[in-house]
C-alpha cells in the first residue's frame, strides 16, 4: 500500500502542492526518488537513510520507491527531505498513514536527524492553509510560517520530535509568530547640506511614487540623498508587508521568522549580472527588482552597468511584474518600486565642473550617458541635476527640514492620491477582485457584519481587502499594532464565515 504526505515546490512567490507517495516492493534492495528531482532532492535518500539509522531505525530489505507527484514539475531544494522521510515512516507504519496525509511538511534533514531551516516556509503555510492541512517544518522556520493565522503551524527541531508527535508520546504546540521586526533608524534628510532642489525632487519622488534620476560629479551627494528616501516613504501596509514577505522568504532573506513594515532599499553594484538584477538563475530566483518590490531600487553608477541589463529595465518598469523565462521554468514576480538611478555627466565625472572642466566636452558627455537608451530614459520622470557642493558649506550647521516633517507631507500627499483615484477602475487596492468577497460579505447575518466592520474600522482595511484577511488574519492584526482586543471576533467571522469561500 502506498504511503502519502504533502509539501510544495515554488513557483515564483507560489507554492503548489507535491504528494510524495512512498510504496515497498518486494525485488532488489534500493532506495529511488522519481519525479523530476534535481541534484539536492536525488541526495534526500543517503540524508533520510543516516538520519533513521541514527533514531535506530533500520530500512527493510525490499526496494523502496518515491515518487513527487506531478512528475513533470520539476523539484529543487533540500526541503523534500522531510516530507520524504514521513512517508517512509508512514510505509513502514512507524507513524499513522491517516495523520501524515492531514499534514504538509518541508524541511532538511542533518545527519543526526535535526532539522535545518529552509525558504519559502511564509508560502508553505498559505498552501498549507488553503488545503486545510497542518504545516509541519523546521523550528527556525516556525515563526516565519505562524504569520499565516489560518495555518497551524507545528516547528520541531528533529524528526524524532516529529514521530513523538504523531505517535502520541510528546504533542507539539503550535508555534507563534515571529516579532515584528523594528525599522532600522532612517538616515535623516537634515544631514543633507545644501542641494535643496535635489530634496524637493526627492519628496516629490516619493509622494508620487516617480522614478528619479540624479545627475553629478561625484561626491555631490546623490548617494547620499538617496539612501535617505526610505525615511520619506509611508511603512508598508499589512498586505504590502506580506508579500514583499513572501518574496523575502523565498530568498531566504527573513531574520528569525520576523516581518518588517519598513520598505526594502535595495542598491546593487554595476557588476551585477542579468538574473541577479531581473531574476533567474538555479530554480529561477527572484532578482534585486522583486526584492526591492514596495520600497526602492537604488542603481548607483546607472550608465556602468552592463547595456543588457539596463534594457531589461524598461518592461519591469512599466508593468510591476516581472516573468522569467527559462527553458524549464516560467515565473513571474512581482515588482513595483520606486527606481532611483545616479550618474555622472561624463566618464570623467566632471563636465559640469568649471574648477576641473572636461578636457573632451561636450562629446564626452554624449557618449557617456548615450550608454542610456532613449525608452529606458523616458521611463523617469524626473531628472535632477546635482551640483557640488561648496567645501565651505559644508562647514555650516545643517539647514532645512527633516525627514520626519517631509514624511507628513509625503503621507498627506498619498492619501490625498488615494482618496482621489479610489473609484477609478485601473487604481491598485489591496483587492485583486471585490466582487465574490462583497456578496459572500453581504450575506453573511448582522451580527457577522457588526464584527467585520468594527474590526475593519479598527484596523484601517476596506471591505475590498478582505480576501486578503481570509488568509491572514493573525498577520493583519499584529502589523496594525492591535492590543488584540478584536482578534476574537475576527478570527471567529473568518474562521466560521468566510473561510470556506475557496475561489475568494
Amino acid at each position: 500500500m502506498v504511503a502519502l504526505s504533502y509539501t510544495v515546490a515554488f513557483e515564483g512567490v507560489e507554492a503548489r502542492e507535491v504528494e510524495v507517495q512512498c510504496a515497498l516492493t518486494p525485488g532488489v534492495p534500493g532506495f529511488a526518488i522519481v519525479g523530476l528531482p534535481d541534484k539536492a532532492v536525488s541526495e534526500a535518500r543517503e540524508r533520510v537513510r543516516a538520519a533513521l539509522t541514527g533514531m535506530a531505525i533500520a530500512l527493510p530489505s525490499q526496494r523502496i520507491t518515491v515518487n513527487l507527484s506531478p512528475a513533470d514539475l520539476p523539484k529543487e531544494g533540500s526541503h523534500f527531505d522531510l516530507p520524504i522521510a514521513l512517508a517512509l515512516l508512514a510505509a513502514l507504519e512507524i507513524l499513522p498513514r491517516d495523520e501524515v496525509a492531514r499534514t504538509t511538511s518541508l524541511g532538511e534533514l542533518s545527519l543526526d536527524g535535526g532539522l535545518v531551516a529552509v525558504a519559502g516556509a511564509l508560502p508553505a503555510a498559505l498552501a498549507a492553509a488553503e488545503a486545510a492541512r497542518t504545516l509541519i517544518c523546521p523550528r527556525a522556520s516556525g515563526p516565519e510560517a505562524a504569520w499565516v493565522g489560518d495555518a497551524c503551524v507545528l516547528a520541531p527541531a528533529s524528526l524524532g520530535e516529529v514521530v513523538r508527535h504523531f505517535t502520541g508520546a510528546a504533542p507539539l504546540p503550535a508555534c507563534e509568530p515571529g516579532e515584528v521586526v523594528a525599522p532600522p533608524a532612517a538616515r535623516d534628510l537634515r544631514d543633507v547640506k545644501g542641494q535643496e532642489r535635489a530634496k524637493r525632487a526627492l519628496e516629490i519622488a516619493a509622494a508620487g511614487r516617480h522614478h528619479l534620476m540624479l545627475v553629478g560629479t561625484p561626491g555631490s551627494g546623490k548617494s547620499m540623498l538617496a539612501a535617505r528616501l526610505p525615511g520619506l516613504l509611508p511603512p508598508l501596509s499589512a498586505t504590502e508587508a506580506l508579500e514583499t514577505s513572501m518574496i523575502h522568504s523565498l530568498a531566504g532573506l527573513l531574520d528569525q521568522g520576523g516581518i518588517s513594515r519598513a520598505r526594502p532599499f535595495r542598491d546593487p553594484h554595476h557588476t551585477a549580472s542579468m538574473p541577479a538584477i531581473v531574476g533567474g538563475g538555479r530554480g529561477a530566483k527572484p532578482g534585486e527588482i522583486s526584492l526591492a518590490h514596495n520600497g526602492v531600487l537604488f542603481m548607483d553608477e546607472f550608465p556602468e552597468f552592463p547595456r543588457q541589463v539596463l534594457e531589461t529595465l524598461r518592461q519591469p518598469v512599466e508593468t510591476g511584474e516581472v516573468m522569467v523565462a527559462r527553458a524549464n521554468a516560467h515565473v513571474t514576480y512581482p515588482c513595483r518600486f520606486m527606481l532611483i538611478a545616479a550618474a555622472n555627466p561624463c566618464r570623467c565625472g566632471y563636465l559640469s565642473d568649471p574648477a576641473r572642466a572636461c578636457s573632451r566636452a561636450p562629446a564626452c558627455g554624449e557618449d557617456y550617458l548615450s550608454r542610456i537608451s532613449g525608452p529606458l530614459m523616458d521611463r523617469f520622470d524626473l531628472r535632477v541635476e546635482v551640483p557640488p557642493v561648496a567645501f565651505t558649506d559644508l562647514d555650516l550647521p545643517a539647514t532645512g527640514e527633516d525627514s520626519a516633517t517631509v514624511a507628513a507631507r509625503v503621507a498627506a500627499a498619498r492619501a490625498l492620491q488615494a482618496r482621489r483615484y479610489a473609484d477609478h477602475p485601473n487604481a491598485r487596492t489591496n483587492a485583486d477582485a471585490e466582487g465574490p468577497v462583497l456578496d459572500r460579505i453581504a450575506a453573511l447575518d448582522p451580527d457577522s457584519r457588526d464584527l467585520l466592520s468594527r474590526a475593519a474600522d479598527r484596523f484601517g482595511l476596506s471591505a475590498r481587502g478582505y480576501h486578503r484577511v481570509l488568509r491572514v488574519a493573525r498577520t493583519i492584526a499584529d502589523l496594525a499594532g492591535s492590543d488584540r482586543v478584536l482578534r476574537p471576533h475576527l478570527a471567529e467571522a473568518l474562521s466560521y464565515r468566510l473561510v470556506s469561500a475557496k475561489d475568494s
